[in-house]
């Protein structure tokens, strides 16, 4: 079989070299007729020459058509590489840019807040959260070098998140306002009925000690009453979204939905005042 092949492609070279020979000699003998009329020997040889002219001519355009195309595709795998880096980095930009614009609205409300805050104040980033069993507690980069103690209250935009449970001299800890350990005093916004919002251990607030015979609704906001000393009166603390009333027992079960978003906290403010975690 190979040489078979072998004696093939030796034929075909013969009949290539034979060819473009031919060819030459036609052309030399064309190109010495001058101006002189083509006798018949000449137009034998023009016609025997033309096709191969045309397929040589064909074969050229071909190959040209094809190398130019080649590096133009070329040209085009790099632009659209180039561009696709391009996009990229428009895109990281885009991104950094949009967080800084979140970032400046977010600081912009805090800032807002704190106006509206009885004095003093201090604004306070989250840097980690405690996994803890006993507590639900996140820690904030401010401490008792920056006159943080226990029991301050620490709020956000949407509203209350929690008390100062203990620092150190740059970091403290602030117990959340759905731990069960901690107790605030609130008030129905639109039937004014007063009770003690405790945590139920996971997003949701109880709200204790309301006499099955107040009147409470369901939607109604929920705000912190002013009553013990612990937190300026009027904060949000969240929405009533379920009313329960059973038969046993004097008091109804109310639960809240807080306004605050506890798995999207980024920065809060710390009313800098010394409360305590419990009431006297």
């Amino acid at each position: 079989m190979m040489r078979k092949r072998g004696k093939r492609a030796g034929q075909l070279r013969f009949f290539l070299l034979f060819g473009c020979l031919l060819t030459a000699i036609l052309i030399l003998i064309i190109s010495m007729a001058g101006r002189k009329e083509f006798t018949a020997p000449h137009k034998f040889g023009l016609e025997v020459i033309g096709p191969f002219q045309t397929a040589i001519s064909k074969f050229s355009n071909y190959t040209g058509g094809f190398w130019e195309k080649y590096i133009a595709l070329l040209h085009v795998r790099e632009e659209n590489k180039q561009l696709k880096q391009e996009l990229l980095q428009y895109k990281t930009a885009n991104v950094e840019y949009r967080e800084a614009v979140a970032t400046n609205v977010r600081l912009q409300k805090l800032l807002e807040l704190k106006e509206s805050l009885p004095p003093p104040t201090l604004t306070a980033e989250i840097v980690g959260k405690d996994p803890s069993l006993w507590f639900r507690t996140l820690t904030i980069n401010r401490g008792s070098s920056d006159g943080v103690q226990k029991g301050m209250p620490v709020v956000t935009v949407e509203g209350v998140v929690g008390q100062v449970l203990t620092s150190s001299p740059n970091y403290s800890k602030v117990l959340l306002a759905t731990d069960p350990n901690s107790a605030i005093d609130v008030t129905t916004q639109k039937t004014r009925v007063h009770g003690i919002v405790k945590g139920l251990g996971r997003e949701a607030f109880g709200l204790h000690y309301v006499l099955k015979s107040a009147e409470v609704e369901k939607g109604d906001y929920v705000l912190t009453s002013g009553f013990g000393g612990v937190f300026p009166k009027g904060l949000m603390l969240g929405t009533v979204s379920d009313i329960k009333k059973s038969r046993r027992g004097m008091f109804q079960n109310i639960e809240i939905e807080p306004a605050v978003d506890f798995s999207q906290l980024e920065h809060l403010i710390i009313i800098m005042k010394k409360y305590s975690l419990t009431e006297d």
